[in-house]
């Protein structure tokens, strides 16, 4: 069983399909792994009871003849912040705490149809709120590579349970980096598809014009599978692309073969400075620019002058659209609801709601988002935050014209220690630093593993950025440095992270 865990979602797809191994064998191990490490790694809010159920019967859909989809039968992981008819969705807040919802987001019912089997919530920032998945009501999620270190966020609990061998695939959601900074801190694949390429329907909104669901694997290939699962028009999310997509997991096969570098113009930001990152995160960015020069790339410098103002815009977009997203928590139509002594009006019950129920982060958002937005403010703030967004959106179509893809550190530095940067909003923020533009933009976004840090040992990320609508050229490329990577290592980077057993720290 202890072999089952270390597949790939591919390779797992395929033994089932040749029903060498039979989906309950596969879902009882991950299982297994969740209860003998998880109370270390705390991946996991809830762990679904009809996991083996949901299995076995795909196991007698295939003993029976019925066509499945590519990964039928694979396990896997939801982040919280989509909701599930059949498991309690809390988006990280005990506002929401116990919550059920009456259906099932786009994403997880898509998942369901093609025979993946939910193994259970991961953990999050409240309302994906945050960089380290610290700011959860229910206890941080730590780093299987080092227990003491964050695994990023607001999708940590996504990337860990991956990293840790918990789930072989996890859903998470990707506001200003949550998908793909957790994926450079856990050696996992983390991908940002176009603004309306996967539906949100479902997925509690944090900030809706920046918020996009994706992938979070172990390989490129893997993340291709399961996009192209969960993606395509879905008529019940008004911003939802109607395009026809290829498949990403032929793109990522195309890839791998290592002819798409030859003639790839990668570009390189001019004003991205070498001192705001770690030297361990710098040198193996330019360690994998190297790699793909050396097999036929070119390396363009570009200008993209607008991006350092990227963190300061988002941070009033994003805190200005979730003070409206999250009105809706106000203790009358579903939720907490805390009642004070004495006779108390509907707005002293909603005060004291919400009060107890949010976390620090999120009222500190709220009250900045709902400042910006106020009278004699919203010139000011929101609107001049808008139009560095646009200014941010030229430079990529200028970029663009130019180059096929651009290619950054995923983030300025390493996993950081637990408790290292909580007190400190505005360097918590600048995490997002390199991620945050692109879904300002809503053009796609891949991470994937680069090698692990000269300083400390940990976990790297290079991320590629391609312009809207053109996500399987993220999937080629970054299947092709992959593959020239596993020729280094010789084994996925996971396989170097050290080993957990279940009750030990």
């Amino acid at each position: 069983m202890s072999d089952i865990i270390r597949l790939t979602a591919a390779e797992l797809a395929d033994k089932l399909a040749s029903r060498e191994v039979s989906s309950v064998e596969a879902t009882r191990a991950h299982l297994d792994r969740i209860a003998a490490v998880d109370g270390d790694v705390h991946a996991f809010l809830h762990v679904n009871e009809g996991a083996l159920a949901a299995a076995a019967d795909i196991d007698a859909r295939r003993a029976a003849g019925e066509q499945l989809g590519p990964i039928a039968g694979v396990p896997l992981a939801i982040k919280d912040v989509l909701v599930t008819t059949d498991q309690p969705t809390t988006s990280g807040s005990r506002i929401l705490e116990g919550y059920r919802s009456p259906y099932d987001a786009t994403v997880v019912a898509r998942s369901r149809a093609a025979g993946l089997v939910p193994l259970g919530k991961t953990n999050m920032d409240e309302f994906a709120m945050g960089s380290s998945t610290e700011h959860s009501a229910y206890g941080p999620t730590r780093n299987p590579w080092d227990l003491d270190r964050i695994p990023g966020g607001s999708g940590g609990g996504s990337a860990a349970a991956v990293a840790a061998f918990e789930a072989p695939l996890a859903l998470g959601s990707d506001t200003g980096g949550s998908i793909r900074q957790p994926a450079h801190v856990t050696g996992t694949v983390g991908v940002k598809p176009t603004y309306g390429g996967v539906s949100r329907y479902g997925a509690i909104a944090l900030a809706s014009s920046l918020d996009q669901v994706g992938p979070v694997t172990r390989t490129v290939l893997d993340a291709g599978l399961l996009h192209d699962v969960i993606g395509g028009h879905d008529p019940q999310d008004s911003t939802s692309l109607t395009d026809a997509w290829p498949s990403f997991a032929d793109a990522a096969r195309e890839g791998a073969r290592g002819d798409v570098l030859k003639g790839l113009k990668v570009g390189v930001i001019r004003e991205l400075p070498d001192s705001g990152f770690d030297p361990g995160v710098a040198a193996s960015f330019r360690a994998s620019l190297a790699l793909l020069e050396a097999h036929g790339a070119e390396l363009v410098e570009i200008g993209a002058p607008h991006f350092e103002y990227g963190v300061a815009a988002y941070y009033l977009v994003l805190p200005a659209e979730a003070s409206s997203n999250l009105a809706k928590f106000d203790s009358v139509r579903f939720g907490l609801r805390i009642t004070p002594d004495g006779t108390p009006t509907v707005e002293d019950v909603m005060s004291a709601t919400r009060d107890a129920g949010f976390g620090d982060e999120v009222k500190r958002r709220i009250i900045l988002g709902t400042y910006a937005l106020s009278a004699g403010y919203y010139d000011a703030y929101y609107g001049s935050a808008q139009k560095v967004r646009t200014l941010i959106q030229q430079d990529f179509a200028t970029a663009f014209a130019d180059v096929d893809v651009i290619a950054t550190p995923t983030a300025p530095t390493t996993a950081f220690k637990l408790g290292e940067q909580l007190d400190d909003p505005l360097q918590m923020y600048l995490n997002d630093f390199t991620t945050i533009p692109a879904n300002l933009a809503g053009v796609p976004g891949i991470s994937i593993p680069s090698g692990l840090s000269d300083d400390d040992g940990l976990p790297v990320g290079i991320q590629f950025l391609a312009p809207a609508r053109e996500d399987a050229r993220l999937y080629r490329v970054g299947a092709a440095l992959e593959a020239l990577l596993l020729d280094s290592w010789g084994a996925p980077l996971l396989s170097r992270a050290p080993q957990l057993n279940g009750g030990n720290r």
